[in-house]
């Protein structure tokens, strides 16, 4: 099965296009260009240098979410696209389980942190054991120290990797002994991961895929807690 996946749930975006465990091609662009200048480019660029066409693709997968709204509406945008003018399936990714792809050779817990601003963390908490991802807790938006007394209370005896673009933010909270922070490598989101990922997840039709955001966007945020202001008054 040929999985194209994309990721573009944050500054950076990435492509890849997997046969099962197979890489046959990656790419992975983190200059601040808005994606939707660069997502298709390098889509259109990676399957050139594969060989391969958009009808080749068996499957389009996309990290639905958590992240940021423009990025996911970018990429699930693209993804439905693609796969309802070929007819072909979609598979919606959490960008956290993603994540804990990309360092598959780690026996321990992987803490995928995503920054969400204002001192919270998108998170997901995964063990992997032989290569094989197990998840511990649901997608959640929580505080950096919310997380730093989870990971003491629970998981203090072992060894904790954390990836994704709020990694660094939280090792600076409160890493450290058993705590590490992955090479700034493998640390971020990427297409291979929404690729691996992809395998666990139901095919779904292009009408029902759409992103997941966990919270309300700032805007809505503001929006609701003014009118709250208003009623109270």
């Amino acid at each position: 099965m040929t999985i194209l996946g994309i990721d573009s749930s944050a500054v950076s975006v990435g492509a890849a296009v997997c046969d099962d465990d197979r890489v046959i091609v990656s790419g992975f662009i983190n200059n601040k260009i808005t994606h939707s200048q660069t997502l298709m480019p390098l889509v259109e660029t990676l399957l050139a240098d594969a060989k391969l066409t958009l009808g080749d693709i068996d499957v389009f997968a996309v990290s639905a979410g958590p992240g940021s709204f423009t990025g996911l509406r970018i990429g699930v945008s693209a993804v439905k696209g693609l796969a309802y003018a070929l007819g072909k399936p979609c598979r919606a990714v959490s960008t956290l389980h993603a994540l804990a792809y990309n360092v598959p050779l780690f026996d321990g817990i992987v803490c995928s942190a995503m920054d969400a601003r204002c001192s919270q963390v998108y998170n997901a908490l995964f063990r992997i054991k032989d290569g094989t991802v197990t998840r511990l807790c649901d997608d959640r938006a929580l505080k950096t120290d919310e997380l730093r007394e989870e990971l003491r209370e629970k998981y203090a005896d072992e060894r904790i990797m954390l990836v994704g673009d709020g990694a660094k933010l939280c090792y600076d909270s409160f890493g450290g002994g058993s705590i590490t922070l992955a090479p700034a490598s493998i640390r971020l989101q990427n297409g291979i991961g929404v690729c691996l990922a992809a395998k666990g997840y139901p095919d779904i039709s292009p009408a029902a895929l759409m992103p997941s955001y966990l919270r309300l966007a700032q805007a809505e945020r503001e929006r609701l807690a003014r009118t709250a202001a208003q009623s109270g008054t």
